[in-house]
């Protein structure tokens, strides 16, 4: 079965963590933040800089978005249940976290094959390569930027900021 291709940002509805669409349709107006986690990673310490993100600018605007992946060194191996507490208890996440996915190959999420066709990685890589890449999408649901598992979330401040002034 072939996946329809994905014209808007705002037609998708991905699954959260209980198995229920989330569409993005709700999204309108604000700036998003997704991101692939995992809780098993050395860079799993960047929830708490989301979470401090999100705090700074979610009245204003932004959301984040988590989506678990096991596809990278199997770094989340945890039912959506066990995701979301260590989440919660480890870093005081608050942003929601959606259902488990793949994020490369032919069973990829459409949220993440839409992102990685309107924004290529280095070097025109499509494919994600990492845990805590992220795609930040501006309030009209275009794909402003993207970033590598090395960007700490605190230096996106002045980009969020930036585009929730917009």
């Amino acid at each position: 079965m072939t996946k329809a291709p994905v014209s808007s940002f705002y037609e998708l509805a991905p699954l959260d963590k209980k198995g229920e669409p989330f569409p993005f349709k709700k999204l309108e107006g604000k700036v998003v933040l997704i991101v692939n986690v995992a809780s098993k990673c050395g860079f799993t310490p960047q929830y708490q800089e989301l979470q401090e993100l999100y705090k700074r600018y979610h009245d204003k605007g932004l959301e984040i978005i988590g989506f678990p992946c096991n596809q990278f060194g199997k770094q989340e191996p945890g039912t959506a249940e066990e995701i979301g507490q260590f989440c919660q208890l480890n870093y005081g996440v608050t942003f929601p976290i959606m259902k488990k996915v793949h994020v490369n190959g032919p069973d990829a999420d459409p949220v993440f094959e839409f992102l990685k066709a309107e924004k290529a990685g280095v070097l025109g890589f499509k494919g994600i390569k990492w845990n805590f890449e992220k795609f930040l999408v501006d309030k009209h649901g275009q794909v402003h930027d993207r970033y590598s598992s090395l960007t700490k979330p605190a230096n996106l401040d002045h980009t969020v900021e930036k585009l929730i002034n917009r």
